[in-house]
């Protein structure tokens, strides 16, 4: 499998090398950076005038800037200030910052998990400059050879990271990179962060969602509107984990996505219409994961708990925790399947989006006798929002739902919540005021990185601001 790895990087090389022939590789403006699937507030969709940054593509000298290639990476940049720009290459900075305060309700719960067992539930009220990202970005060499540098770090968990993406744009139709990027086997995970109507992810999302890790991705669009993203990677999740605690397998996932109608669906595929586009804009995805996982167990721990914390059965446990499935027993290695349906429409002001998910794990490989074979979870949300006042005050609805395997003795659990963004800074979508109330059943999910505290049953209310350059 990992010799497919290296044969892909040698295509690339080769296309490079062969590209500093071609009349195109001179220092001809950009046609558009491995951070620019952001194309923020000049972007087709809305029909905006470009600032003339590096980041939207335009030359310094006036020339005529040719289209960015859309790169849909997990985490992509805004359109930054130009730090400088020669014959040699480009250089521009990028940041976001996001401020969060957030109420989980109420103190002191308890939750049974599916085997009867008692748990702590432990919500969380505090105020944190809880994720920021600083991005360096541009091309070198020859205008299609891109690349992104990130520092990112979330002070929720305590979690830090450097990471880059190299890139050759080959082709609109097809690109190839290499570097840190999410499994694209969910919308979220292709570019549309940070324009989500809340500053995190929905409940059914976070729940069934593939995670970060290293690895080589395509990207291109055949036809128009009609786009794919294919990835192999090291495993489902390669933050904290070192290459000695990987195994031999790798993960794989890939997404196709058409937008019949108008051939985009907003800046970064947007999960909302701030853009107001007066043709009915629509889009329809598919997508899917395959991972085998191991538990990383965590060596340098007396506790022997697992460095895998992205797998939860729909009762919150960590599928990789002892005796998650059986007292006294351990899931060592499992199988992940995940297969995710998206569908959304756009229309003056006004959004709605939906994805349905199927899950399957199976494969189990643990220390003891275990009840079960396979888990099949399914899940969906809808989320739905409007404009009263156009690019100032929007107004939004989400509804999420976890149906976890009832013959593994799982539950179903659900989220109903209503929100607000205010865009107070005339013209720009990239500095918004959030606000929302979140009614949760039963929560599957556990993390301090996102809304939700395992088995939490209550309210949870939480305020943002957040800013992208």
């Amino acid at each position: 499998m990992r010799q497919a790895g290296v044969c892909v990087v040698c295509v690339m090389l080769v296309g490079i090398a062969s590209a500093r022939a071609e009349p195109d590789g001179s220092a001809a403006p950009p046609e558009g950076s491995a951070a620019e699937g952001s194309a923020a507030e000049g972007s087709a969709a809305d029909g905006s005038a470009a600032e003339g940054s590096a980041a939207d593509g335009s030359a310094a000298d006036g020339s005529a800037a040719k289209k960015p290639i859309e790169t849909w990476g997990a985490v992509e940049p805004g359109n930054g200030f130009l730090v400088g720009r020669t014959s040699r290459g480009e250089l521009s900075l990028s940041a976001y910052a996001l401020i969060r305060y957030l109420n989980q309700m109420p103190a002191g719960q308890t939750f049974v998990d599916h085997l009867g067992r008692e748990h702590e539930v432990d919500p969380r009220h505090d105020i944190f400059a809880h994720r920021i990202m600083i991005h360096l970005k541009g091309w070198l060499g020859v205008p299609k050879l891109r690349y992104q540098i990130t520092l990112w770090t979330v002070n929720t968990t305590d979690q830090k990271a450097l990471f880059a993406v190299v890139g050759y744009q080959f082709h609109r139709a097809f690109s190839l990179y290499g570097g840190l990027n999410g499994l694209p086997g969910s919308r979220t995970l292709m570019g549309s962060h940070p324009y989500w109507l809340g500053h995190d992810r929905v409940m059914a999302d976070e729940f069934f969602r593939p995670y970060f890790t290293h690895g080589i991705w395509a990207s291109g669009e055949p036809l128009p509107g009609l786009w794919y993203t294919a990835m192999v990677g090291n495993n489902n999740s390669g933050l904290g984990i070192t290459a000695k605690q990987l195994t031999r397998e790798f993960a794989y996932a890939g997404s196709i996505w058409w937008m019949p109608t108008t051939h985009e669906f907003g800046p970064n595929g947007s999960f909302d219409d701030w853009e107001y586009h007066e043709h009915l804009a629509t889009r329809f995805g598919a997508s899917g994961t395959w991972t085998n996982e191991d538990r990383f167990s965590n060596n340098n721990s007396n506790s022997n708990a697992p460095d895998n914390t992205t797998l939860r059965l729909a009762d919150s446990l960590n599928l990789f925790e002892l005796g998650s499935l059986a007292p006294d027993v351990t899931v060592d290695d499992a199988r992940f399947r995940l297969l995710a349906l998206d569908a959304g429409i756009k229309y003056r002001g006004v959004f709605v989006g939906t994805s349905y998910f199927l899950r399957d794990l199976d494969s189990f490989r643990a220390d003891g006798p275990i009840p079960v074979s396979s888990i099949v979870d399914q899940g969906f949300y809808v989320q739905a929002a409007f404009y009263p006042v156009p690019h100032e005050l929007e107004l939004y609805g989400v509804t999420s739902w976890i149906f976890g395997d009832k013959s593994a003795g799982f539950h179903t659990s659900h989220e109903w919540t209503g929100g607000a963004n205010w865009f107070f800074v005339k013209n720009t979508r990239d500095i918004r005021l959030n606000g929302q109330v979140m009614r949760v059943d039963r929560s599957p999910v556990s993390s301090s990185f996102g809304y939700y505290i395992g088995g939490q049953e209550g309210m949870t209310v939480t305020t943002a601001l957040s800013i992208l350059f």
